[in-house]
């Protein structure tokens, strides 16, 4: 079967599953005792496991299934999860995500990781762990139980063939390292095995084992008349056996076992049966099964009863059903202008019932086009997880508006930027705890993401409440690297100082690590973004903490704008940005402090003069005794346009200007009007400061 018809849901569902562990070990982290997390952590390594052998890549499928031997332990409870134990895990994850990203490169998926299947592997040997794993005393030697649960019958077969004077063993092989067969290795076991005696029940069960789906280890009870030396000498006896125990037992240690095995099991039962209902109704369920009742904190991605309802489209495909519906688009509006000069009324009924239809279909199209700010912001807190353990800080990251929507186009480009940002709070923001507490401030420091809509575009701020930025050290440093002189350094503003964190190959960090110092990282952020065409920001107080604030336009969409004339050219203003509209006199305008301000609602706010700004060659706004204006919101703060006149609301699509034209201040794109006419769209965030 040619298995590349499936590599890219592989590739995603792998990706997806991957995203999953790491949320979920990040809620472990916080609440070690949950096994309900683990369950979910297990069954997400599982379903990868397989997804990965199936398609043939074993190493990926190799490490995943040593991961899950630990996590097999953690949910049994004969291990508890402890900072060493999550940081290996964590590496794994790296470890995969990087196998998984090779595959998507077109590679094989092969790598090196020998260190951390050996670390995985000491976990599952309890070396440098705290594990409560059953043992039994046989024959001077210890053996570690694996897990081997015995029902009723099986149990009187074993004790009855004591009673009868038969030898009942508990055998544990150890397949060597560099072993490229297990299930025939342990196949061979098996049948020198049942040459002389019986086999009651394995570890793992025998179609894991026939699988090949167990690490080097499998034991299994076994009833015989042989000397225990004589079993022990005949599985040696099979090539690539590593070392075999065999310890022989009595009435009181057989009982010990299957009791301690059975407190185990029982531990985990209410887990298993709050997840077999959603196994038993999806398929989906398998990789994400309902946490158990008593977990102290259930992980979000628990997963559901309801078959999955989603496919997956190529980004492609939709960015060209996005320009054909532009298109149409357009000539629906002509078709509207066109319907009411000819005053035909079957014609104006048709052209109303496309224009409802294609409104729907508009809707759609927007929503498939959208995606949540989610998407980038849930690989931030692993992320930050680990910045704060390599610089020995404590760090909360607060994620807020994480369901914004933005256009695909921005969310593919915008992840990059947002971790260089992240970076540089950890780092250069947060302080160390010795000096957040000589401070008078708490020992874990805070950063905030929060993504928000505001008119026709999107904000995303990462804030911290550390050190902040002071304009001193920022002026030395640039002196020093010659990015500005003496004199200018004189006469610039904070806002001015604070762009030059913004410079190519500045930086304030003291030494170059492996977070910063190497003057790479917000001059990419600033270039990334204004690409992009929007704008970053910065706000800070010192002592206090930074503010990073990066604004985003909808590249490409549709939108409902308010269409104003200034002389004979036209502009376009989003409804979203629109408080209300109205006239005022001459005589209304008031100048103060050299700024003309008009009266809203019990407060004075600025009067900006479009055809001033956009100096409009056949419209003068001074021969004018009454004046349209335009109330626009930015946040909390207003502002009012004056202009000539209305012409309507209209649905109307932003085409960018393109690279040939250069960034125009309060203009942020340009739509075709019914009539074939190009009328710029109005960036009201420009104008209110």
């Amino acid at each position: 079967m040619d298995m590349n018809q499936y590599l890219t849901m592989f590739i995603d569902e792998s990706n997806d599953h991957l995203q999953s562990l790491n949320e979920n070990m990040l809620q472990l982290e916080s609440n070690p005792d949950d096994i309900g997390i683990v369950q979910i952590i297990f069954r997400s390594a599982h379903t990868l496991k397989g997804m990965a052998a199936t398609m043939g890549f074993e190493d990926l499928a190799s490490l995943t299934h040593q991961m899950e031997n630990v996590l097999d332990l953690v949910r049994n409870e004969k291990l508890k999860m402890q900072d060493f134990i999550f940081d290996t895990l964590f590496k794994s994850l790296d470890a995969l995500e990087s196998m998984v990203q090779d595959i998507t490169e077109g590679g094989d998926g092969k790598a090196d990781v020998s260190a951390i299947v050996a670390s995985l592997q000491s976990i599952v040997r309890g070396e440098g762990a705290s594990t409560s794993v059953g043992s039994v005393e046989g024959n001077n030697a210890a053996v570690a139980v694996q897990g081997i649960e015995l029902d009723e019958f099986q149990f009187s077969v074993l004790d009855q063939s004591i009673s009868e004077g038969h030898k009942v063993l508990y055998i544990q092989v150890t397949l060597r390292e560099d072993c490229q067969l297990k299930a025939v290795r342990a196949y061979m076991v098996f049948e020198t095995l049942e040459r002389s005696g019986e086999i009651v029940k394995t570890y793992p069960d025998v179609q894991e084992i026939e699988q090949g789906e167990f690490d080097r280890v499998f034991s299994l009870y076994y009833i015989t008349q042989r000397e225990t030396q004589d079993i022990e000498s005949q599985i040696l006896g099979v090539s690539e056996i590593e070392a075999a125990t065999v310890v022989a037992l009595d009435h009181e240690s057989l009982q010990q076992m299957v009791q301690e095995s059975a407190a185990t099991t029982e531990a985990v039962k209410p887990q298993a049966a709050s997840a077999a209902p959603a196994a038993a109704a999806s398929p989906e369920a398998k990789s994400a099964p309902a946490p158990a009742k008593d977990s102290k904190a259930p992980a979000r991605n628990a997963g559901g009863g309801n078959p999955s309802r989603t496919i997956r489209v190529d980004i492609e495909r939709l960015d060209v059903l996005m320009n054909l519906f532009s298109e149409l688009l357009i000539d629906r509006v002509r078709l509207e202008q066109l319907a009411s000069e000819t005053k035909n009324q079957e014609l104006t009924d048709t052209v109303e019932h496309m224009s409802r239809v294609s409104s729907d279909l508009q809707n759609i199209v927007l929503k498939l086009r959208m995606v949540p700010v989610d998407t980038v912001f849930n690989r931030f807190p692993r992320m930050v997880r680990d910045l704060a353990k390599t610089l020995d800080k404590k760090i909360d990251l607060i994620i807020t508006g994480a369901d914004t929507e933005l256009d695909r186009t921005v969310i593919d480009e915008i992840g990059d930027p947002l971790v260089h940002l992240l970076r540089n709070s950890a780092d250069h923001g947060v302080e160390p705890v010795a000096d957040r507490i000589a401070a008078g401030k708490p020992e874990t420091g805070t950063v905030h993401l929060r993504a928000f809509h505001s008119g026709n575009n999107v904000f995303i701020e990462i804030e911290d409440d550390g050190r902040g930025i002071y304009r001193d050290k920022i002026l030395k440093n640039a002196l020093a690297k010659g990015v500005v002189t003496e004199a200018e350094a004189a006469s610039m503003t904070d806002d001015e100082v604070n762009q030059l964190l913004f410079a190519p190959g500045f930086s304030t960090a003291e030494k170059i690590s492996d977070v910063s110092g190497r003057g790479v990282g917000l001059d990419v952020v600033k270039s990334k973004i204004v690409a992009l065409g929007g704008n970053v920001t910065i706000y800070s107080t010192p002592g206090k903490g930074t503010n990073f604030s990066v604004q985003l336009p909808l590249t490409l969409s549709i939108i409902a704008a308010m269409l104003i004339r200034m002389g004979s050219e036209k502009y376009a203003i989003p409804l979203s940005s629109i408080v209300e509209t109205g006239i005022i006199k001459r005589g209304q305008i008031k100048n103060v402090h050299g700024s003309r301000m008009v009266q809203f609602r019990e407060s004075l706010i600025p009067v900006i003069s479009l055809s001033r700004l956009f100096e409009v060659p056949d419209f003068d706004e001074e021969q004018e005794e009454e004046t349209e204006i335009v109330v626009i919101r930015k946040g909390d703060r207003l502002a009012a346009l004056t202009i000539d006149d209305f012409i309507g609301q209209s649905e109307i699509v932003i085409k960018n200007l393109g690279k040939y034209l250069p960034a125009i201040q309060g203009v942020s794109g340009a739509t075709i009007l019914g009539d074939g006419q190009v009328a710029l769209i109005i960036d009201a965030n420009a104008f209110i400061k």
